[in-house]
């Protein structure tokens, strides 16, 4: 009810602010560099990396300094690991959803899904959001042989430096709208889980953009989901931290 309230009285401006944002905000592109390959020596671990424009890489020069990249090599240390990320920027669920019609069938153990900053600004509604949840993990399943998925929390935007007030506020409540159905759509999926992150409004953690992450966001976020897939797959975590392969 706040959330809707906040829509009807705000509106006119949220919507200015919104075409100005669009209009004068920095626009960096995807990181470079390789999309799949191997690294790593050990057990197998078969990964699929799917999202928007955060998953692209986007604030970081190179896949390495990004979620795929430092994922891989936190996961390398111990595993031998083939991975593979699909995303792009400006895309939403729906369009995570047509992505994955175009990719052929195969075999992962887990999928990392980072999904949804797009559908807080589109105005996503929270039934859209969990039917396409759904239909997220049923096309996983089928696609791609049951694997394990954790799916990323949309992080809180109303810390966002490049976002004004109020709308910065307004799309706060739209990502906790979302994230809370998230939550609840995947009580009951025993091989999906929901991954919340502590993050605050540290200027080290975003990029120059004001709305991605930098390396150092990067290299966080990756940490945390690797906790969860160990703890989830229960992979032991290396010995020693400090000898970890790099992505290739």
């Amino acid at each position: 009810m706040r959330f809707i309230l906040a829509t009807l009285a705000l509106a006119p401006l949220l919507a200015w602010q919104g075409r100005r944002v669009r209009r004068e905000a920095l626009r960096l592109p995807e990181a470079g560099g390789a999309r799949t390959g191997i690294a790593g020596t050990g057990p197998r671990l078969r990964l699929l990396l799917l999202g928007d424009s955060s998953s692209a890489g986007v604030g970081v020069a190179d896949q390495a300094d990004a979620l795929a990249g430092r994922l891989v090599a936190l996961l390398a240390a111990d595993h031998r690991v083939r991975w593979r990320l699909e995303a792009g920027t400006g895309d939403r669920l729906a369009d995570l959803l047509a992505r994955l019609d175009a990719l052929a069938h195969e075999d992962f153990d887990a999928v990392v899904v980072a999904i949804g900053v797009n559908d807080a600004t589109g105005r996503t509604g929270s039934a859209a959001w969990r039917d396409g949840l759904r239909r997220l993990l049923a096309e996983l399943r089928a696609r791609f042989g049951d694997p394990l998925v954790i799916v990323c929390a949309i992080p809180p935007m109303q810390v966002f430096p490049a976002l004004p007030r109020p709308l910065a506020g307004w799309l706060g409540m739209a990502a906790a709208r979302l994230n809370e159905t998230t939550r609840a759509t995947l009580e009951h999926e025993p091989r999906a889980h929901f991954l919340r992150f502590d993050f605050d409004p540290d200027p080290r953690w975003m990029c120059e953009d004001g709305f991605h992450p930098s390396a150092a966001g990067y290299g966080r976020w990756a940490e945390a989901v690797a906790d969860q897939l160990r703890e989830r797959m229960d992979i032991a975590p290396p010995e020693n931290d400090s000898d970890q392969g790099e992505p290739s």
